[in-house]
């Protein structure tokens, strides 16, 4: 590898304890070439998106190669291994895939409402891994946003009883709708408005069954995306087969919402306001529903690829590197492009975590370890990295931070560097110092309401308390004005995510991408040679799952 001048010396910043902000100190202006981070960059994302390896999804020919080459560059730069034992790199997860073959439609014990069909009117699937699942007569509560928040006075639950009951919620939390930045984090949502937590939620709560309201605006998509793709779904393979979560998840459309509640003299705008008051009370919808669902089974195992630089005087203290190395594979019924390459989406961010991993094997050994993860299952609901945070290599009480790759800037450099969830953790003043000597500023997601902070790999992280960046070169390019950025991103959006189209092009301008790998590590190799703790800010949802395990830090 060409060799790189780097940080002229660490810096060492004073440690805070959990309840204290971290004093951070400008470090002296680094002399390096700010577009020319690891020249072999270019070459990991072209192979990684490569026709050759097939999309790279879980269990695939794609999976194989994608192991292969990530095991032979760890070993070449003498990462140690996940697995000591077998020397290797794997970190094996077990999935199960679950195919849906046959939904009913949505019933009700009141015949004026007819049926919700299915894909039209509403969706449905069983978490359970059960062949045969049927949900029959269960009484519907109408549950506001379904949230349980007590660091935010908030509780839909309060007083009801939903054991064998179907709660009906809406997306988005009260932030949303109100507006109000001193409600939840105002539009920006929170983790209690993703529907990935109302299902949770529901099931703690010990209902049989939990129905989301969608709406295009507060969900950030529209009903195509719920019932417009593959039925087929992925879980993580567990001892009890999901046999604690309801028995029935699901949506219905605003239209449907509307039906359920004209029954009792209301309509889905009047109750989605009366949800937001204080006095809420859950609301009996005086009718019960009925669904079943058959589903095939099929186990499979993929692996998380985990390699480490292990720490010279504090080894079990630990900086994280992040980013998921699958992606969607194949559709071998289409009749033209049949490969779903996943170039940006996320050769981009795997390759990322590549170059800093062999950057950083060239560098004198830091204080604290340095682990790469490569995750599987991302885009089969973030499946590996949940596996890992519940797993993990290190304790996590002891992991400093993390940094998560996703969907890299392909497009030139940036004068911006977004930070999706701004404000919510101390690792954006580290950020916000090194953006600086790049001549560049932070900026927040331009669409927090959209939740994607909870939607790429550092979440489960994140749900264990540790302080995890997702940040990434933004739309404001150095030469050709915001209009070009924003340009590009849409035409991604609309043409190239999650399509065939998102394929490798070799003149992609990757100075934008070296600018960001360049903060990337100038980040971790701070925090691994430190003796600094960062923390989420006050008042984040994760502030005191982290505040649980300072002991670990002592």
């Amino acid at each position: 590898m060409k060799k790189l001048s780097v940080l002229a010396a660490s810096l060492l910043i004073v440690a805070c304890s959990p309840a204290s902000e971290p004093e951070t100190t400008t470090s002296p202006q680094v002399d390096v070439d700010p577009y020319s981070f690891n020249e072999n960059y270019r070459d990991y994302l072209a192979t990684l998106s490569s026709d050759e390896f097939e999309g790279r999804a879980p269990a695939s020919k794609g999976e194989e190669l994608t192991v292969a080459l990530v095991e032979e560059k760890f070993r070449s730069w003498d990462l140690k291994p996940y697995n000591q034992e077998e020397n290797n790199y794997q970190q094996q997860v077990p999935l199960v895939k679950m195919t849906p073959y046959s939904v009913s439609n949505m019933s009700f014990s009141n015949n004026d409402l007819g049926e919700f069909a299915y894909k039209q009117d509403m969706m449905a699937w069983s978490p359970r891994v059960q062949e045969d699942v049927a949900l029959t007569d269960s009484e519907m509560v109408f549950a506001g946003y379904g949230i349980v928040a007590p660091e935010y006075g908030w509780n839909d639950y309060e007083g009801l009883d939903v054991e064998g009951k179907t709660v009906v919620v809406l997306v988005n939390d009260p932030g949303y709708d109100s507006g109000d930045p001193e409600v939840f984090n105002g539009k920006a949502m929170t983790y209690y408005g993703r529907w990935t937590y109302k299902f949770e939620e529901a099931s703690r709560q010990g209902a049989a069954g939990i129905i989301v309201i969608h709406e295009t605006g507060p969900a950030g998509y529209g009903w195509g995306v719920i019932a417009g793709g593959s039925p087929v779904r992925f879980d993580l393979a567990r001892e009890n087969k999901n046999m604690d979560r309801t028995e029935i998840e699901g949506w219905i459309t605003t239209e449907a919402a509307d039906k359920l509640f004209a029954r009792l003299g209301s309509s889905y705008a009047e109750m989605r306001e009366r949800a937001q008051q204080a006095d809420f009370a859950p609301v009996a919808l005086e009718t019960a529903m009925s669904v079943s669902v058959q589903t095939d089974f099929e186990y499979l195992n993929s692996p998380n690829l985990i390699g480490y630089i292990e720490g010279k005087s504090k080894p079990e203290e630990h900086v994280i590197y992040m980013a998921h190395w699958d992606h969607m594979g194949m559709n071998p019924i289409a009749s033209d492009d049949q490969i779903y390459n996943g170039a940006q989406d996320n050769a981009t961010g795997t390759a990322g975590v590549m170059a800093i991993a062999e950057f950083f094997a060239s560098q004198p050994q830091p204080e604290r370890s340095v682990v790469f993860v490569l995750v599987t299952a991302e885009e089969r609901g973030l499946l590996g990295s949940q596996w890992y945070a519940n797993n993990p290599m290190l304790p996590l009480g002891k992991a400093v931070a993390g940094v998560n790759m996703d969907v890299l800037n392909v497009y030139g450099p940036m004068r911006d560097m977004v930070v999706v969830g701004h404000g919510n953790s101390e690792l954006e003043e580290y950020l916000a110092k090194y953006v600086e000597q790049q001549d560049r500023y932070v900026a927040p997601e331009p669409t927090p309401e959209a939740g994607s902070f909870y939607r790429s790999d550092h979440f489960n992280l994140a749900k264990k308390g540790v302080p995890m960046l997702y940040a990434k070169g933004g739309n404001d390019h150095v030469e050709h004005g915001e209009a070009y950025g924003k340009e590009k991103r849409a035409e991604y959006v609309q043409v190239a995510y999650h399509k065939p189209a998102d394929e490798y092009d070799p003149e992609w301008d990757l100075r934008g991408v070296q600018q960001d790998l360049w903060l990337y590590y100038w980040i971790g190799n701070e925090l691994a040679n430190s003796e600094a703790w960062p923390n989420w800010y006050a008042g984040n949802e994760f502030r005191a799952i982290r505040d649980e395990t300072a002991s670990e830090r002592q």
